[in-house]
């Protein structure tokens, strides 16, 4: 009795995928047949222009972080040489309270705004608004 080759074991390591006529039907359209793919599968297909867009997303993003970290540190580094030099304490809360504290709320507003102003832009370049 001739035994038969067992089929040997694959380890998947990668997330899941979705079958690619699955994804290509469930939008209603064939980005190949235009010649052309559009950004957002290049970037659920995780190829090297997919990772550039997100690259270029994360870049950006991290450049607005460290404007505002260098913003927050010129208004923070000098406090302990005004403290020092202040002789009255009402003077430290004066300058706690109006001139740090407003710049603080203003700075963390355009941090909002311009995080979510970068990231709309990118859903409109991958999405071709």
């Amino acid at each position: 009795m001739p035994q038969e080759p067992t089929e040997r074991r694959v380890v998947v390591t990668g997330p899941p995928r979705r079958a690619p006529h699955a994804r290509l039907r469930s939008r209603g359209r064939y980005p190949h047949a235009s010649g052309s793919y559009r950004p957002r599968t290049e970037i659920d297909e995780q190829t090297t222009l997919g990772h550039t867009y997100v690259r270029s997303l994360m870049r950006i993003q991290l450049r607005t972080g460290l404007t505002v970290f260098a913003v927050l540190a010129l208004l923070m580094g000098p406090l302990p040489l005004v403290f020092a030099a202040a002789p009255d304490a009402r003077l430290e809360w004066a300058v706690l309270g109006f001139g740090l504290y407003p710049p603080l709320v203003l700075l963390a507003r355009w941090y909002v705004r311009r995080a979510e102003r970068n990231e709309r832009d990118f859903v409109r370049l991958v999405e071709d608004r």
